[in-house]
Parts: C-alpha cells; sequence; structure tokens
C-alpha cells in the first residue's frame, strides 16, 4: 500500500525523523534512544507498504492527517481468540486458575472451523480498534472434538488466518504442540481435539500449514509448546528442531502455576524452565508466556539464553496467577512484551502500565521502566519476538504501522504531549486511527472492514453459547 499520512505529534523512539535506511531492533526493553522520542508535525510517506520517508517540521498538505500522538502498532505477543468468549462469565463467583480452566474447556468444545471465524474475526477487529495491528495466535484448537481430523487437517487454523484478513491485521501463527493431559497422561475428553499424538505427526501437520502461511504476506507461521505439562520431556526436542528448521519464533506457557512446577520436578527433578533449556526451546526467537513462579536459576536460564518473556498483566490478575518476576528478567538479559492472553480486556496500554504497577506492589517502589521503554515492549519487542522483526517502529524501512491515541478525551487532555500520556492515561478507547502496512484500517475510532464490531461480538458469541 502507498500513501501519505501527516502526524501531529509521533512517537519515534529516538530514531530521528529522515534517518536514512531501515532501522534495527531495540535492545529490549531496557534500552533507550539518544534522542527525543517525540516529534511533531511528521510527513510520513509509504510505498509498498513501508516507510518510505519522514520529514518532521512540515504541513500536512494532501496526508491523511492523524492528529493525536502517533504511536508504532502495537503487538499483541500471546492470544486465545477463543477465550474473547468468556468475558463476563469467568469473573461471577471464585475459584482458582483450575475452575476457570474448566469453563474454557467448554467453550473450547463448542467451536468449529464456522463459528471460529466469525469469532476470530469479531475479536481481531476488536483487536485492530485498540491500536493492535499483529498478533501472536497461541493455537491448539487442531481437530473435530472427539480428536478426529477434519478433512483439512488445519482448517482450524486456516480460519484464524482468514479472521486476521477480514480484520486487517497480520498474525503470527503459533502452531501448539499439545499431547498430554499431564506429564505423559493421556489427553482427556476435551483435550483429544488439541492432540496430534506424536510431536512427529503435529510438526508433519505444522509443516503442511506453514507452506500454506508462506503464500499470505500478512501471516508468520510458529512453533509452540503448550506448556511442559502438556508435551513430554521427549517430545519437545522435536517441537524445536521444526522450529530451527524454520527460523521461526517458538513460545510456550512456562511456570504460571505452581503445580506445573510441582508436577515436573516430580516426573524430571528438574524446574519447567531447566526442561525446556535441556532440550532445545530456549533461545534468541523463544518466547515463554507468563514465567510467574521462577526461582533464581531459572532467571538466570532464560536471561542468559536471551530468551523473551512475555508478561500479561490483565490475565494474570483475573486468573490470580501471582506477579512474575518481570523487572529481575529483563535484568538477567530477557527481552519483555506483552499480551492479553484470556481477554478479560483487550487493551495493551493497560498491559504496559500493569507490568509497571505490579511491580511496584511487588517491590513497593515506583519507577521501574519509562514510558519509552514499556512502549518499546508493546511495539518493536513485541513484534520481533512474533517474527516481524522490521515492524513496530515509526522509522524509513520500518512496515508502515501507526496508531493515533487521542489527546483530547477526558483522558488524556494535557498541554504536553509525552508517552507517559499514553501508557499512564490511555485506554483502548482513546485509539482514534490504525494504519496496517499503510492501509487505513481503523478510522476515527469507526472500522473500516468491519462495520459493527460489537455486533459481530455479540453474534459470534451466541453461536457457541447456542451450540454448547
Amino acid at each position: 500500500m502507498n500513501g501519505r499520512f501527516w502526524a501531529r505529534h509521533a512517537w519515534t523512539g529516538g530514531a530521528r525523523a529522515g534517518a536514512p535506511g531501515p532501522g534495527t531492533p531495540g535492545a529490549g526493553v531496557s534500552g533507550s534512544g539518544g534522542s527525543d522520542p517525540l516529534e511533531s508535525g511528521v510527513l510520513i510517506e509509504v510505498a509498498e507498504g513501508r516507510i518510505a520517508s519522514l520529514r518532521a517540521g512540515g504541513d500536512p498538505g494532501d496526508a491523511v492527517v492523524l492528529d493525536g500522538l502517533v504511536l508504532p502498532g502495537l503487538a499483541n505477543a500471546h492470544s486465545h481468540a477463543f477465550h474473547r468468549a468468556l468475558r463476563g462469565e469467568t469473573q461471577v463467583g471464585g475459584g482458582t486458575f483450575w475452575t476457570w480452566r474448566e469453563t474454557m474447556y467448554r467453550a473450547a468444545s463448542a467451536l468449529d472451523p464456522d463459528t471460529y471465524l466469525d469469532l476470530a474475526t469479531a475479536v481481531y477487529a476488536e483487536m485492530a480498534l485498540t491500536g493492535i495491528t499483529c498478533v501472536g495466535e497461541f493455537h491448539y484448537l487442531h481437530h473435530a472434538p472427539g480428536g478426529t481430523p477434519y478433512a483439512d487437517p488445519n482448517v482450524m487454523g486456516e480460519a484464524l488466518v482468514e479472521a486476521a484478513a477480514r480484520a486487517g491485521i497480520r498474525i503470527t501463527l503459533l502452531d501448539t504442540c499439545y499431547l498430554s493431559s499431564g506429564f505423559g497422561a493421556p489427553p482427556d475428553a476435551t483435550q483429544a481435539r488439541f492432540s496430534d499424538g506424536t510431536a512427529h505427526a503435529w510438526a508433519e501437520r505444522a509443516e503442511a500449514l506453514a507452506v500454506a502461511l508462506d503464500k499470505h504476506p500478512h501471516a508468520v507461521a510458529g512453533a509452540a509448546v503448550h506448556s511442559v505439562r502438556a508435551v513430554p520431556a521427549d517430545q519437545l526436542a522435536v517441537v524445536a528442531a521444526w522450529a530451527e528448521s524454520r527460523h521461526a519464533p517458538i513460545h510456550a506457557h512456562l511456570s504460571e502455576q505452581p503445580a506445573e512446577n510441582e508436577g515436573c520436578v516430580e516426573a524430571y527433578g528438574v524446574t519447567p524452565t531447566r526442561l525446556l533449556a535441556d532440550h532445545g526451546v530456549l533461545g534468541p526467537r523463544a518466547t515463554a508466556v507468563h514465567a510467574t513462579h521462577l526461582t533464581g536459576d531459572d532467571i538466570a536460564l532464560l536471561g542468559g539464553s536471551a530468551t523473551t518473556v512475555c508478561m500479561c498483566p490483565t490475565t494474570e490478575r483475573d486468573l490470580a496467577d501471582g506477579i512474575g518476576p518481570a523487572k529481575d528478567l529483563q535484568r538477567a538479559g530477557s527481552r519483555l512484551t506483552l499480551g492479553s492472553d484470556s481477554h478479560a480486556v483487550i487493551d495493551l496500554f493497560e498491559e504496559a502500565r500493569g507490568m509497571e504497577l505490579d511491580e511496584r506492589l511487588r517491590t513497593r517502589r515506583r519507577g521501574h521502566w519509562s514510558a519509552d521503554e514499556l512502549l518499546r515492549a508493546a511495539t518493536g519487542d513485541g513484534h520481533a519476538s512474533l517474527g516481524w522483526s522490521g515492524a513496530g517502529r515509526i522509522e524509513v524501512g520500518a512496515v508502515a504501522d501507526l496508531v493515533t491515541v487521542s489527546l483530547d478525551s477526558v483522558r488524556t487532555a494535557t498541554p504536553r504531549p509525552r508517552p507517559e500520556t499514553a501508557v499512564f492515561a490511555a485506554t483502548a478507547a482513546d485509539v482514534r486511527d490504525v494504519v496496517v502496512g499503510g492501509r487505513l484500517v481503523v478510522r476515527h475510532g469507526a472500522h473500516q472492514l468491519v462495520p459493527d464490531v460489537p455486533a459481530a461480538l455479540r453474534r459470534a458469541i451466541g453461536r457457541i453459547g447456542a451450540s454448547s
């Protein structure tokens, strides 16, 4: 896509407007730009979906005006699209992660390719409205209920890829290996549809899907280990080898619950982090999701291997998981990213400030990350963890993803625009415009491809409820 956009204020993360050539990915959430990360009156010219030039201090002319604080596109690094159907349902009453999981399994059992396409399209459209231009979909609903493969064994994954296209965003489909109900035990009746039987069978199916995704410029194929509970130790290396052969991102739920740690030590004599490290899962293309309950050695393993860690504060609060050691992980060498996971809310600004505010509660100190650093976690570093290293930055050569945050709402009205306004005051409701690869997907708060997103969500979730 080609076009011209004029940003009244643009957060460049320190990359000066007019800088020649494509930039390099940020060094991580701990990095900081050496120049002012906010510029005014920035003309952004787009050619073939990428930023061709940046010029600050001019007038808009005939360009599309983005009137507010313009950020790079946000990356939702961890999503389970079907969990959106649970919003407002699982908050009734009490319980734990494990009781929540039973409700989640009932929703999973009700989905088929048609209902999943409808639901995911609406969910991804909701994401676009909140400024998310790329999603990492942690996908394990592979087969029909009972475990029988569909005639097209990848039809559920293909539905997610099509849903992202209809919603106008990019997707990294993290095809998830899920073989066991817990440390080698066979899958239960609900989990049967998640399983390919063996990691080799998973890899064969995942490769067929990856070949198909190569034809879709808005999609990247990745891999995931659901957890050390769900993938036996002797199968982990197969998943890691497939990801290595494709130079693909690989993600894994890690130590979300103390019970997972206890079960892993009982089964294998080591922590989940050590188990993943010993079988080749960790590394620069790997992302550990949650990483809530870690030992000091675990933190050193993750940081030392340059494994990214995805924090999901709103879900971790909602499920009473706990507060992970995000700052310690970053100090050890892990890049940090953000995800909305179960979609209790979809708001990357809330996730960003949640990471900082949770750390304040954990340490009883303020100011662990700057607003620039938190925005980098939500943008460039999130995209990199999903295999889109050329996205998430406003600089020449980067993918032309732009998000306008209004500066005239009751939350954001201020005489001095600054990144802190987005991180510590704005909500998803303040997003006004969203450009994905040079294409205007959201304009003045209205989705341009899905006319009525709330109605689409109501219909899709209603269809699931009627069939469950």
